[in-house]
Formats: structure tokens, sequence, C-alpha cells
């Protein structure tokens, strides 16, 4: 049984700081690309940042480079987004997902909520 189970989300005033942690477990992690996607009311879900299986290969949002920081430990199966810098458009609730590199296999977390407000 898969499982990706986020945490970390919370209030924060504009300027401050979250990291969102999520453990995956039921995968092989490190065959998997880890990705965090965010989505508001009424909008498409987008993705936020993404990090390949073992290179240390990352792509990001262009409203989060330079603020976000993806980051992945596979000895415990764990995908971090450090986020710095936080702005009031980045309330959102945020996912995690896994992608298989090699099926289209894919997975979501249940998403953890992150409200940057004054």
């Amino acid at each position: 049984q898969v499982q990706l189970v986020e945490s970390g989300g919370g209030l924060v005033q504009p300027g401050g700081s979250l990291r969102l942690s999520c453990a995956a477990s039921g995968i092989t992690f490190n065959m998997y690309t880890m990705s965090w996607y965010r989505q508001t009311p009424g909008q498409e879900r987008e993705l936020v940042a993404a990090i390949a299986p073992t290179a240390p290969v990352r792509n990001y949002a262009d409203s989060v480079k330079g603020r976000f920081t993806i980051t992945r430990d596979n000895q415990r199966n764990t995908v971090s987004l450090q986020m710095n810098s936080l702005k009031i458009e980045d309330t959102a609730v945020y996912y995690c997902k896994a992608k298989s590199r090699y099926s289209q296999n894919e997975w979501w977390g249940q998403g953890t909520q992150v409200i940057v407000s004054l």
C-alpha cells in the first residue's frame, strides 16, 4: 500500500518560512521523481518544484525560484520543501506527488494547507 503523508503546513506571516515534509512508504523511493504541487480554490493544481530520483536535478516554478528549495533523503524516503520569503499568493494546499521513472504509476498525498496572512 502506497502512502504519501505530508506535514508542516500552517499559518505564517508574509516574509516568513515554513518547511513541508512528505514521508513515502510502499514504493522504491529512489525510483521516483518527487514533486510538490499546490492548488487554490477554483484553480488547477500547479507544479511548484520537482527533484529527480537520484541525481540532484531540480526544477522550480518561476514564481518560487530563489525562495523555495526541494530536497530529498533517499535513506529516509522523505522529500521536503523549504519555503522562505513567503508571500500571500503562496497560500494554497500543497500536495506531494511520486511519479515512477519506469512506468506511469504515480501517487498523491492528501495535501497540507499553507496560509500566508498578516
